[in-house]
């Protein structure tokens, strides 16, 4: 493999070049609010908040955790975290209080700055409840017992909040950073320093901090861009959020890395979606299939223009055929492109190309991109396996994640001595190297798009009161591909009702993660040897809601 293709540069160093290069291009628009920065514009914003960051005592290597919506300063919090050496720590949106305070925990985290809440939970409400010491402490002087590590939390708007920075507070604080010693912070940095965490679960355990360098997310990005034939010309539509690897790096990386304008939206809607592309032309539109589907389904789609579309990304489920032949003939995107890939690959793994025919862009998940290497083994043996025979896909190269933070030996599991990533995710690769995803090897449920790990959800139903064993399931679904179900078996003498379940799991984890189907049983389907066989719980799941 040869790294000449390769980009060895920080993040704000590819920022500072796209800046140069297309000083007054769009970079980042939001419709619904007439936001629109110039690359200028968003460089100015980005140093200025660096600078207020570095002034509040942020260091290089301290984490940086966001808990917000695709908020107008996200973006511009990527790449200040970047450009001082810290690491921007993404958290999912829907996470519960549960959720927040593991990842608190275990990332040990410095630094949380976060939004008023979104949908049913009140985001200020919970860090209060878990951090109470924000009203009684000084700001910068926050000593909380059970979060040793955090320093500062900050709020991501205009109000004050008690114990909380606020943003004009920290923008106002640049002035106390001069120019060299931001310059100098800046120059210490290497491209393969951390600068993203992401939490993504296993078959076993806790969610894991994925830990991403400049070099492997800015690479990525760039590829991803060059595979849709991005240039400063194109304007992409980003619905998706950007707390996953699918908007920060498909989305803002590939952009940037062309000088392409980013049309962002703060939380999906498909009105606002196709208002967007209408209004700003956008060539390039990205989301999960259910997305497009809510898109082509809606009563005011014939009312809008899609003339401009072009190309864009399709990934997180595979795509209906049906539905891929109205993206095409009816939005216009013939270059439309399916993605395949996983957080702890930065995330992306293989890509279709434009050209690639319609069973291509639906049956398979496309080529590995440039600089990777991909093959499948036995998962059994570790053997290569030959084109058609189904195998492990394991991946090689620039994109590798680091690590998991402080998880060496869940880091040695998932990469091999020779330094191959095994995705757990089983496939077939045909002659000509296109590769089809036939199943998946950690028992992964894809819902909507989301990574839902049945072993965090059986953890967590192992506290209520009277499961003595729970298996968690993917159920077959024709809305979002597949839906949570699970198998419990009680103790002696227990009595509980679905219900019990799912109000256990209300508000301490995901809603998408609270299991949709409960069915109470007394035993599970074995094998010989004792392993519990989960495909014949999907099997029964399935008879069982065939409407699912």
């Amino acid at each position: 493999m040869t790294n000449d293709h390769l980009k060895h540069q920080t993040l704000g160093r590819i920022l500072d070049q796209t800046i140069s290069q297309f000083p007054d291009n769009d970079a980042v628009i939001y419709v619904d609010r007439n936001y629109r920065l110039t690359y200028k514009e968003f460089g100015e914003t980005v140093d200025a908040l660096a600078k207020g960051l570095m002034a509040l005592g942020v260091e290089k290597g301290e984490k940086v955790a966001i808990w917000a919506t695709n908020i107008p300063y996200w973006v511009a919090f990527q790449f200040a975290t970047a450009k001082i050496g810290a690491i921007l720590l993404t958290v999912n949106t829907n996470y519960k209080t549960a959720e927040l305070a593991y990842l608190l925990e275990q990332s040990e985290t410095e630094n949380l700055f976060l939004i008023e809440g979104y949908q049913d939970t009140d985001y200020v409400g919970t860090v209060y409840e878990l951090i109470p010491e924000l009203k009684t402490q000084e700001r910068g002087m926050l000593n909380a017992p059970r979060f040793p590590h955090l320093k500062r939390v900050g709020f991501l708007g205009q109000e004050k909040h008690r114990g909380f920075y606020s943003i004009p507070e920290i923008m106002s604080l640049s002035v106390m950073t001069t120019d060299e010693q931001y310059k100098e912070r800046q120059d210490a940095l290497d491209p393969h320093d951390v600068v993203n965490m992401q939490y993504t679960s296993g078959t076993t355990g806790f969610p894991k901090g994925v830990m991403l360098t400049h070099f492997n997310i800015g690479n990525n990005g760039f590829w991803i861009g060059e595979n849709q034939n991005f240039s400063e010309k194109d304007r992409v539509c980003i619905p998706v959020p950007l707390f996953h690897c699918f908007g920060c790096v498909l989305g803002v990386l590939a952009a940037v890395t062309h000088g392409s304008a980013m049309v962002i939206l703060e939380q999906f809607d498909p009105v606002q979606v196709m208002a967007s592309v209408e209004e700003e032309k956008c060539t390039a539109l990205y989301g999960v299939p259910t997305m497009f589907i809510a898109v082509l389904e809606h009563k005011l789609f014939s009312k809008f223009d899609y003339s401009s579309l072009r190309t864009g990304i399709m990934a997180g489920s595979p795509c209906p055929v049906s539905v891929m032949k109205q993206v095409i003939d009816l939005m216009n995107m013939s270059e439309v492109t399916i993605c395949y890939g996983l957080t702890e690959a930065s995330p992306v793994i293989t890509q279709t190309r434009i050209g690639d025919n319609i069973q291509r862009r639906t049956e398979t998940v496309g080529r590995v991109m440039p600089e990777i290497e991909l093959k499948l083994v036995d998962p059994e043996t570790g053997e290569d396996v030959a084109p058609g025979v189904p195998g492990e896909v394991c991946c090689r190269g620039y994109n590798v994640m680091k690590g998991y933070y402080n998880m060496p030996e869940q880091t040695a599991g998932a990469i091999d001595d020779q330094g191959w990533l095994h995705s757990g995710d089983m496939g077939v690769m045909d002659e000509e190297g296109y590769l089809s995803i036939t199943g998946r090897y950690k028992d992964m449920i894809i819902r909507g798009g989301e990574n839902i790990y049945p072993r965090e959800i059986e953890e967590f139903l192992f506290k209520l009161e009277g499961v003595m064993d729970v298996q968690v399931v993917g159920v077959p679904s024709k809305k979002y591909g597949e839906q949570v179900g699970a198998f419990v078996i009680l103790k002696d003498g227990a009595k509980l009702e679905e219900s019990d379940v799912t109000d256990f799991c209300r508000g301490q984890i995901s809603r998408y993660k609270i299991p949709k189907y409960v069915v109470f049983t007394d035993s599970f389907p074995m094998t010989a040897s004792g392993k519990i066989q989960k495909y014949k719980l999907v099997e029964k799941a399935a008879a069982l809601f065939p409407e699912a």
